[in-house]
């Protein structure tokens, strides 16, 4: 097996993502395995808001008819296997689903699904053992939607083992998704840790979509020609782990150690203890080499015995939310739109309290144009803007609440502001939010069950053979030095970064263009300075991470979010913006 290399395609990287990107992974990858990631934890929480009206519902119904059922042909000639977490929180609907379309077209494809990540049958269980929300300590809520297991690849890897041409499981975690093909075609076991940690993160730089191949990048100029034509990743990977990411030839988009670095960082926190089922993977190491165009070699992960623990990601209903949206035009209009949010919300409150329903939960304005990402006080010019959007966000604890709001939004439309218009026809849309509640369960207490055809099986992952050694001491960087001469310019000149969301977390990583910016880098962006630059969304503490293999920093805002996900009212929910607001400092 030492020479022998695998081709894996990336296509998808939400719940959404087009459906061009396996059809040109398939008819244009010349790959032996695709990758579909639909889940996110705020997908978990829209599938079980589906789940709870319709039975039958709760899997991303997109892999069924958007790519099994147009593509079912392909794969079966060109005898390419399939793993997606498309099944959500009803896996069996999914693979049933995907019977039926496979029947249709006419071919012989074999599904297998993987179970178990659902808690909800034994919640009690979990509950008599007093879990703890893992960032808030909080109790398990009372009335849950669903909860489910991060589940590891070795059950996926076990599915192909068994023949399955097409392997659907519920909630695991995204890289899973890639490293049980490479377990299944190299025989890795949990004792290669190495292995397991560089399939880990060729499953973590596949599992976003374009993101690795020139998508939402910081120099979007290099790839913006290809757009209409964006190329997929394609990770080549060896038996010993090491991997070259690329796309199909003659795509739009690039790949290149800034792009591929940019996704390396995307939501990993601390960089030598990124925590998966499988492995405990050190990714600071880690290096990356442009080996020929729109090609970047990958080496230098380790890995470290996995926990013997699962994350669980839970979903509670948590009331009702509208979100309201007007322009508005004309002089003053940060004073204006203030004004009139701020009116409304009076008005709603009186008549909250005399129908007996009480007052607002939560409630949020957002300036859009005036610097709210920002922090408003800290963007100047204000005063010269003549046009802004009002996004105004309020959350209540019963669904009358939410509806007078939407009902008076649209009833005050002459009696408060002019130089105003609509963003959305009629009332604001009024709809149940769903929070999340992530805890710990042992490894041993999940029984995952598959199944293909008529044959069942069942397997418990067990834990560690060993105690997880300690990792090893963080690096100490090269200070800066003093030149004779000093400038100051915005980091942009100096690095890329890529930003998203743990959570309530945020997490940013910065990498320098240059090796020799680094020291500069990280003698300016301290931890006390981007506290400062995000003041008015922060919380919490900000943590600083040292990745010298790719002369990154990665940093992890703390309570950053507003709760994150559907629970918040921010306007960035889930930080995607933070790292052009760093980029700007």
């Amino acid at each position: 097996m030492s020479g022998k290399t695998v081709r894996i395609g990336g296509a998808s990287g939400y719940w959404g993502d087009s459906p061009e990107a396996a059809r040109q992974l398939v008819e244009r990858g010349d790959i032996g395995y695709l990758v579909l990631d639909y889940l996110a934890e705020v997908t978990m929480a829209v599938l079980a808001k589906q789940r709870q009206r319709t039975p039958t519902a709760g899997y991303a119904t997109d892999f069924v008819t958007a790519v099994i059922r147009p593509l079912a042909g392909a794969i079966a000639q060109k005898k390419i296997k399939v793993i997606a977490n498309a099944g959500g929180v009803n896996v069996e609907a999914c693979g049933a689903a995907l019977e039926a379309a496979i029947r249709e077209a006419g071919v012989d494809l074999k599904v297998a699904t993987i179970a178990g990540d659902d808690l909800m049958p034994r919640i009690e269980h979990w509950r008599a053992q007093d879990v703890r929300e893992l960032q808030s300590g909080a109790k398990l809520p009372e009335k849950l939607l669903s909860a489910n297991a991060y589940l590891g690849a070795f059950p996926i890897a076990a599915a192909l083992d068994r023949g399955a041409d097409i392997v659907v499981t519920g909630r695991c975690v995204d890289s899973a998704l890639v490293l049980g093909p490479l377990i299944h075609q190299f025989g890795w076991s949990c004792a290669d840790l190495d292995q397991l940690a560089a399939g880990s993160l060729a499953g973590h730089l596949l599992e976003c979509g374009a993101q690795a191949t020139g998508g939402n990048f910081t120099d979007w100029q290099d790839s913006v020609a290809g757009w209409d034509d964006m190329g997929y990743p394609i990770a080549e990977v060896s038996a010993d782990g090491s991997f070259v990411v690329t796309k199909p030839a003659d795509t739009g988009g690039v790949v290149s150690p800034l792009s591929v670095g940019e996704q390396l960082l995307y939501e990993i926190g601390d960089p030598r203890a990124y925590i998966l089922p499988d492995v405990v993977c050190d990714f600071s190491h880690v290096t990356l080499a442009q080996g020929g165009p729109d090609r970047v070699r990958v080496t230098g992960a380790r890995g470290r015995p996995a926990t013997g623990q699962y994350k669980v990601s839970a979903t509670w209903p948590g009331g009702y939310g509208a979100v309201a949206m007007k322009v508005i035009a004309g002089f003053d209009v940060v004073a204006k739109a203030r004004a009139d949010a701020e009116a409304l919300l009076r008005r709603t409150g009186r008549l909250l309290q005399r129908a007996g329903l009480g007052d607002f939960a939560q409630t949020s304005l957002q300036i859009v144009g005036a610097g709210t990402l920002y922090g408003r006080d800290r963007v100047a010019g204000n005063e010269e803007l003549r046009e802004v959007v009002s996004r105004l966000v309020v959350r209540h604890a019963r669904k009358e609440g939410a509806d007078l709001f939407a009902r008076e939004y649209v009833g005050t439309g002459l009696s408060m502001t002019t130089g105003k218009c609509g963003m959305i026809p009629g009332r604001p849309a009024v709809s149940p939010i769903v929070k999340l509640f992530s805890f710990l369960v042992d490894r041993d207490a999940v029984e995952i069950v598959g199944r293909i055809g008529g044959e069942s099986w069942s397997m418990t992952e067990t834990g560690p053979a060993a105690a997880a050694p300690s990792p090893e001491p963080e690096p100490q960087p090269q200070a800066a030095p003093e030149p004779e001469r000093m400038i100051e310019v915005p980091l942009i000149r100096l690095a890329v970064a890529r930003s998203g969301d743990k959570g309530n977390d945020a997490n940013v990583g910065v990498i320098a263009r240059k090796a020799e910016y680094l020291p500069y880098i990280r003698a300016t962006l301290t931890p006390a300075a981007v506290q400062r630059a995000f003041a008015h969304v922060v919380q919490g503490e900000v943590e600083r991470y040292d990745l010298p293999g790719l002369h990154a920093l990665n940093f992890l805002l703390r309570e950053s979010l507003g709760g994150g996900g559907t629970s918040s009212v921010n306007l960035d929910t889930q930080g995607k913006t933070y790292a052009q607001i760093m980029l700007g400092m």
